[in-house]
């Protein structure tokens, strides 16, 4: 894929913009899916394990060089041990802030400071690197519709697009094609925790918490009228 050095939630946070309208879709659960996915990277680069159910660091002194993967790792350690469903919400907005500095940071967006009542302060993100995004989007459909075989797909790729599918992101596909493709969305879940039976199940837990996220979200929206 392209932008190969960008992390898993990066990707996945990049994948939610519209660069038709220039806005984020999916953004009431949007944190959780960017949480969902730094999770699932640890994961899969095997420093976090999964220890009777308890998202467990593997080494105290362990380090990506990611400052959003790392900032994650620490805050894992520093806590209480709790359950992967758990860290999906807690505290997700920390990583999607980290997200969204690093990659303005980058130059895929650009921060512009605000206040809010002009009093408070606010930052918020403009998209720049249209063309990248563009080009993700259509190599992470390309992982979804095929017709390369799901066992010659990367465990990254495979995440970014199973993650994104359960967080029923509008840019990735519509409900009428997950619907089309949820036999190939299946599978590619198993493929992103292939290197390990323990890993599976992380990537399953993850992705449970965050079709639980976004249903939660769509209803909420649903009540409210929005």
């Amino acid at each position: 894929m392209p932008n190969g050095s960008l992390s898993l939630p990066a990707r996945l946070y990049l994948l939610a913009w519209d660069t038709t309208r220039l806005k984020v879709t999916g953004a009431t659960h949007l944190h959780h899916l960017v949480r969902a996915g730094a999770l699932t990277e640890l994961a899969q680069r095997g420093l976090l394990a999964d220890v009777d159910g308890i998202a467990t660091p593997v080494d105290a002194d362990a380090h990506t060089g990611d400052l959003v993967l790392d900032g994650l790792l620490e805050l894992v350690e520093e806590s209480r041990p709790r359950k992967w469903k758990a860290w999906v919400t807690l505290r997700a907005r920390v990583t999607l802030d980290a997200v969204r500095a690093q990659l303005a940071a980058e130059g895929y967006l650009r921060a512009e400071k605000k206040r809010v009542l002009g009093l408070f302060p606010s930052v918020e993100y403009e998209l720049e690197r249209v063309s990248a995004v563009e080009a993700l989007r259509e190599e992470a459909r390309t992982v979804l519709h095929g017709p390369v075989p799901v066992e010659d797909v990367s465990d990254r790729d495979a995440a970014l697009v199973a993650l994104a599918a359960a967080a029923e992101l509008r840019t990735l596909a519509s409900g009428k094609d997950r619907k089309l493709y949820k036999q190939r969305i299946e599978e590619l879940t198993d493929r992103s925790g292939a290197a390990a039976p323990a890993l599976k199940k992380v990537i399953q837990e993850v992705r449970t918490a965050i079709v639980v996220a976004a249903t939660a979200a769509s209803t909420s929206g649903a009540a409210t009228g929005g």
